[in-house]
C-alpha cells in the first residue's frame, strides 16, 4: 500500500495562485496593522483556498517489478578465431549463474556477431545493444555487461549517442598484452594478360608486442604450377609481390604469413588471392579446302567471337597448277606455307582444318611441324569430308596420323541420321547439358553424310550412322586433337529440319582445345556466394572422392557430395566463419574465400578495452581482463587460452553513485520500479467534513469580534 496526496484545482491554476497571492498579501497587511481577529481571518481564508485546490487522499496497490540486466555476448569472426568461444561460454555461464542470486533482478541475453549487410563485415556491438534495449523500459533497466574482446567499430563518437544512464561494464575474454600479426593487401589485381604478371601491394600488420619477434617476417608464395617461395619483408611497410597469370580463367595465388612465438591466431596469416586471366587475343588459323556451306558457319562463328582472331586460307591453287594466265589478272595468291607453318605456327592458339584435301599444298615437313605443335601443347580441330576416307587425299597419311585419336577405315555413309550424345559425352562439359542432349531421340535435325573410323585414342562424345563415331577428343602430349567425323553441322545452323545447337557445340569444342579452364573434364572449385559455400566436382568417373575440407580455423572436415548431374557433384554449406577454405579431392585441389578479404573484422583480433574506454568512464562501469593462459605449452588459437576464465567480479546493486565498479566487483543500479494494481482517492475538503471546519471557524471569528465590540 502507498499513500500520497494530490490536488484536482475547481479553478484555473493561475487564478488560484493568485488568490493565494492576494491572501498572502492580505494577511501581511492585517498583522502589520494588527487588527483584532487577523488570525482567525486569515485562517478561514486559508480554508476556502485549500478547499478550491480540492486535496485528494490517494490509495496505491504497487507490485514491485524486478530490474533488467542486458547481456551482449560477442561472437564475431574475429573472437571465434582466437579461440575465445570456449571462454566466453564459460564466462555467460558463470555470470548467468551470478545474476541468478541476485534478488528481484532479470538477465536478457543478446548475441552479437557481425553485420552481413555490412561492405565491410565489421563488428556492430552498439547496434546489437540497441536492438536489445527496444523491449527494456528504462525506469527497469539496471545495466548493460558486454561479453567481448573490445574491436567495435560502430562506436559513436559521443557517448551520450547510446542514451544510456546506467552503468556498463566489459568483460574481456583474452590477456593483456596479446600479439598478433597479419597479412594487410593494399592493392590486388583483378585480371591480367595471360603470359604476363602484375603487381600485388601488401603490408605486414602487427598488433601488440612480443620480445621474441623482431622487425622482419617471413611469407611463403604458393603459385600455380610453382615451387613454394619464403621471402623476408619488413614488418609494417608496403611491399611488392608479382601475381602471375599463366593461364586464361581463374588463376590463384596464396600468401602464407610464417607464425611467430606467442602469436594470438593463424587464421589471419593466410589468404588466397584470385584474379581473372584474360588472352589479348586468341590466335585461330582456318584452313579450308574446296568451298562448300560449312566454310561459311565455321567463318561466321569464329569472327563473331570479340577475343578471337581469325587468320583464313582456303587453298585452290596448288603450286603445282601451271597455266597461261597473265600474273596480274590472278585473283589467287601463292599461299604462305613457310611463313605459318614454320615461322609463325607457334603463335597460333587453334588450327582448324575444314574439309582439306592433300595436295601437295602443305609439304610432309609442314604437317609433321604441326605435329610437333600439337604436342608442345598446341591444338588442332580436324573437320571432315570425304577425302579424309581417300587413301590418296587423306590427311592421315601425313605425320599428322602421329597425334590424331582416329583412323578412316575407307567407308563412307550416306544415310540420314541423328547425332547422339554418348555416355561420355553427357559427362562431358563440351557436350553436357546441350539443349535436346540428354534425350535418346532428340530433337535435332538430321545428318547425311559421316566418315566411318577406327578409334585409336580419346573419348567419343558423340555418335553418328549406326553409332559410329562422329565426335572425338582427345589430349596428345601437351595439346589437344578435336576430329568432327562429318562436314554437315552447318545444316543445324540453317535450321534444317529444326537444326540443333551448331554454335554451343563448336564454340566449346574450340575453346576446349584452347584450354579454357570451365570445360575441363576434370575440376574441383569453390565458390562464394555470401555465407554460402558451394563445392562443385566435375569428373569423368563413374564416383568422386569426398571432399577434405580445411576450416580458416585449421580444423579439417571431410563432405560429401551429392551428384546432381551427369559427370557434376555438388554440395552447398552454410557457414558464419570468414577466411580461406581449402578444398581436395584426391590429387585436386583448390581454395576459396568466405567473405571479404581485407575486412576490418580481421584487421586486429587482438583484445583491448580502449574502444570502448570513453563510454565506460561516462557511465561509470568498468573493464575486467578474465583470460587465462593455457597450460600446456602447445600453440593455435584454441591453445592461447584456457578455457576456463579467471575469477568473475562480485555483482553488487547500488541505489545511486557515479563509479559502479571496483577490482573485484561490478556494479548495478538499482531500481525500484512498480507496477500499479489498484488505485482508490478520498477527497479531504467535501461534504459534511468541509462544511463543519468553514461553519466552525465563521462562527468563532464572529464570536471573537462580537467579544472585541463588547
Amino acid at each position: 500500500m502507498n499513500w500520497t496526496i494530490e490536488f484536482a484545482p475547481l479553478l484555473p491554476s493561475f487564478l488560484l495562485w493568485l488568490m493565494v497571492l492576494a491572501t498572502l498579501g492580505l494577511g501581511v497587511f492585517l498583522l502589520w496593522q494588527r487588527f483584532h481577529g487577523a488570525p482567525l481571518r486569515l485562517a478561514s481564508l486559508g480554508l476556502l483556498l485549500l478547499a478550491l485546490f480540492n486535496p485528494t487522499l490517494k490509495q496505491e496497490e504497487r507490485s514491485p517489478l524486478s530490474s533488467i540486466v542486458l547481456v551482449v555476448t560477442d561472437q564475431s569472426d574475429s573472437h571465434k578465431m582466437t579461440g575465445r568461444s570456449k571462454l566466453t561460454t564459460d564466462i555467460r555461464t558463470r555470470l548467468a549463474a551470478k545474476l541468478k542470486k541476485v534478488p528481484n533482478v532479470e538477465t536478457r541475453w543478446v548475441t552479437s556477431t557481425h553485420n552481413s549487410a555490412s561492405r565491410n563485415h565489421s563488428t556492430q556491438l552498439t547496434q546489437d545493444i540497441s536492438r536489445g534495449l527496444a523491449d527494456i523500459p528504462t525506469e527497469r533497466l539496471a545495466g548493460v555487461i558486454v561479453i567481448s574482446d573490445g574491436r567495435i567499430h560502430d562506436i559513436p563518437a559521443n557517448p551520450d549517442a547510446l542514451g544510456l544512464n546506467v552503468p556498463l561494464h566489459l568483460m574481456l575474454p583474452g590477456l593483456k598484452g596479446e600479439f598478433d600479426r597479419r597479412i594487410e593487401l593494399k592493392e590486388v589485381p583483378r585480371f591480367g594478360l595471360v603470359g604476363s604478371s602484375r603487381p600485388v601491394k601488401l603490408r605486414i600488420s602487427q598488433s601488440g608486442t612480443s620480445k621474441t619477434t623482431g622487425k622482419i617476417a617471413r611469407l611463403i608464395i604458393k603459385r600455380q604450377d610453382k615451387p613454394d617461395e619464403m621471402i623476408r619483408i619488413p614488418v609494417g611497410e608496403i611491399f611488392k609481390i608479382d601475381f602471375p597469370f599463366p593461364h586464361s580463367g581463374q588463376n590463384l595465388m596464396e600468401l602464407e604469413l610464417v607464425p611467430v612465438e606467442g602469436e594470438l591466431t593463424k587464421a589471419n596469416n593466410r589468404l588466397a588471392l584470385t584474379a581473372e586471366g584474360v588472352r589479348e587475343n586468341l590466335r585461330v588459323l582456318l584452313v579450308s579446302g574446296e568451298p562448300h556451306p560449312g566454310e561459311r558457319a565455321w567463318r561466321n562463328l569464329l569472327k563473331s567471337d570479340a577475343s578471337v582472331d581469325l587468320v583464313h586460307f582456303t587453298i585452290l591453287r596448288p603450286p603445282q597448277k601451271r597455266d597461261n594466265t597473265p600474273i596480274n589478272q590472278l585473283s589467287l595468291i601463292a599461299f604462305p606455307t613457310r611463313e605459318l607453318f614454320s615461322e609463325k605456327l607457334s603463335g597460333f592458339d587453334l588450327i582448324i582444318f575444314d574439309r582439306y584435301k592433300r595436295r601437295g599444298v602443305l609439304p610432309r615437313i609442314y604437317l609433321g611441324n604441326v605435329a610437333n605443335y600439337v604436342k608442345k601443347g598446341g591444338a588442332v580441330l580436324m573437320a571432315t569430308g570425304s577425302a579424309f576416307s581417300s587413301n590418296f587425299f587423306s590427311l592421315y597419311n601425313t605425320p599428322l596420323n602421329t597425334v590424331l585419336p582416329a583412323a578412316p577405315t575407307g567407308n563412307t555413309f550416306d544415310t540420314p541420321y541423328t547425332p547422339l550424345v554418348t555416355k561420355d559425352g553427357l559427362r562431358h562439359p563440351v557436350t553436357g547439358g546441350l539443349s535436346g542432349g540428354n534425350a535418346k531421340k532428340p530433337k535435332w535435325g538430321r545428318w547425311h553424310s559421316l566418315i566411318d573410323s577406327s578409334q585409336k585414342s580419346g573419348k567419343v562424345l558423340m555418335k553418328g550412322s549406326k553409332d559410329r563415331p562422329l565426335l572425338i577428343l582427345d589430349r596428345v602430349g601437351k595439346g589437344r586433337v578435336a576430329m568432327l567425323m562429318s562436314d554437315q553441322a552447318w545444316l543445324w545452323s540453317r535450321g534444317y529440319e529444326g537444326g540443333g545447337p551448331y554454335s554451343t557445340l563448336l564454340r566449346r569444342v574450340s575453346h576446349w582445345l584452347m584450354k579454357e579452364p570451365d570445360l575441363e573434364e576434370e575440376y574441383l572449385r569453390g565458390v562464394a556466394e555470401g555465407k554460402k559455400l558451394i563445392i562443385k566436382r566435375h569428373s569423368m568417373a563413374d564416383t568422386v572422392a569426398p571432399i577434405e575440407m580445411t576450416l580458416p580455423t585449421g580444423e579439417k572436415q571431410t563432405v560429401i557430395l551429392k551428384n546432381v548431374a551427369p559427370g557434376l557433384w555438388q554440395k552447398t554449406i552454410t557457414t558464419d566463419m570468414t577466411g580461406l577454405y581449402h578444398l581436395q579431392s584426391g590429387s585436386l585441389k583448390t581454395m576459396v574465400h568466405i567473405g571479404r578479404i581485407n575486412s576490418r573484422e580481421m584487421s586486429a583480433v587482438t583484445a583491448t578495452a580502449k574502444p570502448l574506454s570513453p563510454i565506460l568512464k561516462n557511465l561509470g562501469g568498468g573493464s575486467y581482463w578474465l583470460g587465462k593462459k593455457s597450460e600446456d605449452n602447445t600453440t593455435g588459437a584454441d591453445k592461447h587460452l584456457q578455457d576456463i576464465a579467471t575469477a568473475l567480479p562480485r555483482i553488487s546493486m547500488l541505489q545511486s553513485g557515479t563509479k559502479f565498479f571496483g577490482q573485484s566487483w561490478l556494479g548495478l543500479k538499482k531500481r525500484n520500479a512498480y507496477e500499479i494494481r489498484g488505485v482508490s482517492t478520498l477527497p479531504l475538503f467535501s461534504g459534511l467534513l468541509a462544511l463543519a471546519l468553514a461553519l466552525g471557524l465563521l462562527s468563532l471569528m464572529w464570536f471573537q469580534e462580537g467579544r472585541g465590540k463588547g
